[in-house]
C-alpha cells in the first residue's frame, strides 16, 4: 500500500517548524540562565565624576553594600563627563555595568548639550532613585560678603570680573549659576571643573566669585574656614544647617533648585537583573547606617523608588529642565 503524498512533506514541514521554535527560544533561555547565575564575577559601577563628589560618595556607599548582597566585587570606575554615561550606554545590559545617574547626566543634558553621545531614556534602564540633593551658594569668606544680597550687589557692580564655578558643564550646578545671572540680570562668566573638589578649590582661593553645589563636599571646607554658605537652593531650609536661608528668603524669590541621583543600566537589562538590584538597593538605602550618613551626615534626603518611579520623574524632569535651559540660554559644548 501506497504511503499518502503528503506525509513525508508534512514530517519535514513540522520538523523546520520545530527548529525554528526552537532557535526562537534560545535568546529567552539564553537570558533567563543568565539572569538566574548573576551575579558570576565582579561588577562596575561607572560614576561619571571624579573622586570626593556626592556622586562618588554616594557610589562607593552602594558598590560597599550590594557587594556585601551579592557576593561579588562591585568596583567603582570613576570616568568623568558624558564619556562615563556614554561608556554605560554602549555596554552589554548584562548586569555588570551599573551607572550612577544624577539630574544632570539624566534630565539636564538632555536639553543643554547639542550633540549628546547617549540618549538617557533610550540607552538606559531605570534602577532606583537614591536621593535628593539640595545645593548651597558658596563663596569664599575673604570674599568680603556676608549674605545673597551683598553677593548680588557685587556681582552687579562688576560683572566682567565675576565668574562661577561649576562641577561640570550640564550638572546642575551649572545651571543654577546661569539661573542666578539670569534672575538677577547679570551676565556670568562659567568656568566648569572635571568635579566638585577642583572648582571648591578654587573658589575657596578666590581665582572665582562663587558656585553652586551639594553641601557634601562643601562642609569640610566650611569647617576649616576656607568656604562660607550663603543660601540653600531648596524651597524648604535643610535639616544640617537650618540656619542657611533659602533663596528665596535670602532675596531671590523663585529661585528653587534640588539635583537627584539615581543608579541605571545599559538598556535592555533583564527584568529579574533589574528587579534584584532594584530590591536590594532598597534595602541598602533603609539600613539605619546608611540613611544616617546620607541624611544627617550629608544632608540628603533618601527616596529610593522603583524603576517605574524613578522612568516617571524623568518623564517630568526632561522637558522641566529643557525649560528652564531654554530660558537661561545656558548651552554646553
Amino acid at each position: 500500500m501506497s504511503m499518502a503524498p503528503t506525509s513525508l512533506p508534512r514530517r519535514a514541514a513540522l520538523q523546520v517548524l520545530g527548529a525554528a521554535g526552537l532557535a526562537a527560544a534560545l535568546p529567552a533561555v539564553a537570558r533567563a540562565q543568565s539572569a538566574d547565575a548573576w551575579p558570576s564575577r565582579p561588577i562596575t559601577y561607572v560614576v561619571p565624576f571624579t573622586p570626593g563628589g556626592s556622586t562618588d560618595v554616594i557610589g562607593r556607599l552602594i558598590a560597599q553594600k550590594l557587594a556585601e548582597a551579592l557576593g561579588q566585587p562591585v568596583v567603582v570606575d570613576n570616568k568623568p563627563g558624558a564619556a562615563g554615561a556614554s561608556y554605560v550606554a554602549k555596554a552589554k545590559a548584562d548586569g555588570y555595568t551599573l551607572f550612577g545617574g544624577t539630574i544632570s547626566t539624566h534630565a539636564i543634558n538632555a536639553s543643554l548639550y547639542k550633540n549628546l553621545p547617549y540618549d538617557p531614556v533610550k540607552d538606559f534602564e531605570p534602577i532606583s532613585l537614591v536621593a535628593f540633593l539640595p545645593n548651597v551658594l558658596i563663596v569664599d569668606p575673604n570674599l568680603g560678603v556676608r549674605s545673597v544680597a551683598e553677593l548680588i550687589a557685587l556681582l552687579k557692580k562688576d560683572p566682567a570680573k565675576r565668574s562661577f564655578a561649576s562641577s561640570g558643564a550640564g550638572t546642575s550646578t551649572h545651571l543654577a549659576g546661569e539661573m542666578l545671572g539670569d534672575m538677577i540680570g547679570v551676565k556670568l562668566t562659567h568656568i566648569p571643573y572635571k568635579g566638585t573638589p577642583p572648582a571648591m578649590l578654587d573658589v575657596s582661593s578666590g581665582q572665582v566669585t562663587f558656585m553652586f553645589d551639594q553641601i557634601t563636599a562643601a562642609l569640610p571646607l566650611v569647617q576649616a574656614g576656607k568656604l562660607k554658605l550663603l543660601a540653600v537652593t531648596t524651597s524648604k531650609r535643610m535639616a544640617l544647617a537650618p540656619e542657611l536661608p533659602t533663596m528665596s528668603e535670602a532675596g531671590v524669590p523663585g529661585f528653587e533648585m534640588a539635583s537627584w541621583q539615581a543608579v541605571y543600566a545599559p538598556k535592555n537589562l533583564p527584568p529579574a537583573i533589574s528587579q534584584r538590584l532594584a530590591a536590594e538597593i532598597t534595602r541598602i538605602l533603609q539600613q539605619p547606617e546608611v540613611r544616617d550618613k546620607l541624611t544627617n551626615q550629608l544632608g540628603m534626603e533618601v527616596v529610593a523608588g522603583s524603576p517605574a518611579q524613578l522612568a516617571a520623574l524623568m518623564q517630568k524632569e526632561i522637558p522641566r529642565w529643557g525649560e528652564l535651559v531654554r530660558k537661561s540660554g545656558a548651552t554646553a559644548n
